[in-house]
């Protein structure tokens, strides 16, 4: 279990605190990366990589995609391109997710992300309200954590930021009080689309992924390139539940604990 890489200012030859802004010093950066990922300044544009795997882990197939592209293509049920509302509902529900949870997760992602991804191809809406997959970079909204760039590549540098300046415990997890302030640390001035769109986006991980109160870092990785999602469906179709999250789709799990 990684803890954050944070070296001090005087290793550094620079400083990375400011003495009249307390923020930068309560949120310290990742440093010193360069011995685990090389140039980890530079987005990767077809791999989440961390410092546990420095050339990411998905498979060779979707390698002519960005890890943006890579994290919404467990939906694009066909390979069409395009991600209906159908094709949403049934994805959640893969995952474990309830009937009532997966309506409210399309309305919600159809509903705000097909036309921005239209966009690239027309002013004029999609009538199914499909999310277009070669252009979902112009879905990417603010407050979110910068994980992703704005051409949907991957940061490795902003990933491992959100470790140390959030891993309170320097475990490698993220505890849901460590989550909201994620949240409110991330989030910009009138930006009220990007706060609802960071609350769903954190609170449906929390939901899926969390053990034991914690949501681990190799997770988030493999959510970020969307390689948990395939792997979340296997382990269901092979064991017949999730042992992670809440247990909102109904497997019988509450977190690891069998309840019904």
């Amino acid at each position: 279990m990684a803890s954050p890489i944070i070296t001090s200012n005087s290793d550094l030859g620079f400083s990375t605190e400011a003495s009249k802004a307390v923020v930068t010093q309560t949120r310290p950066l990742a440093t010193n990366l360069g011995d685990s990922i090389s140039k980890p300044a530079i987005a990767r544009a077809n791999a989440a990589v961390s410092r546990e795997n420095p050339n990411g882990t998905f498979p060779a197939r979707f390698q002519e995609y960005t890890p943006l592209q890579q994290h919404i293509l467990f939906w694009d049920r066909d390979a069409d391109g395009k991600i209906s509302p159908y094709d949403t509902y049934i994805g959640f529900r893969e995952l474990g997710f309830n009937i009532l949870f997966s309506i409210i997760a399309l309305l919600i992602i159809n509903v705000n992300f097909s036309y921005p991804t239209r966009l690239a191809y027309s002013w004029f809406p999609d009538p199914f309200f499909r999310v277009y997959v070669s252009s979902v970079h112009k879905a990417k909204h603010g407050s979110d954590s910068g994980t992703y760039d704005n051409e949907g590549r991957f940061v490795p540098q902003a990933f491992e930021n959100l470790f140390a300046k959030y891993d309170k415990k320097c475990d490698g997890t993220l505890t849901l009080t460590e989550i909201f302030n994620l949240m409110k640390g991330q989030r910009v001035a009138a930006d009220p689309f990007g706060w609802g769109a960071a609350f769903f986006e954190w609170g449906t991980t929390w939901l899926l992924l969390q053990r034991s109160g914690k949501v681990y870092r190799e997770d988030l990785r493999q959510l970020f390139d969307g390689s948990l999602f395939w792997r979340i469906r296997e382990t269901r179709i092979k064991t017949g539940h999730w042992q992670q999250g809440f247990g909102i789709g109904g497997d019988g799990y509450l977190g690891s604990v069998h309840v019904s």
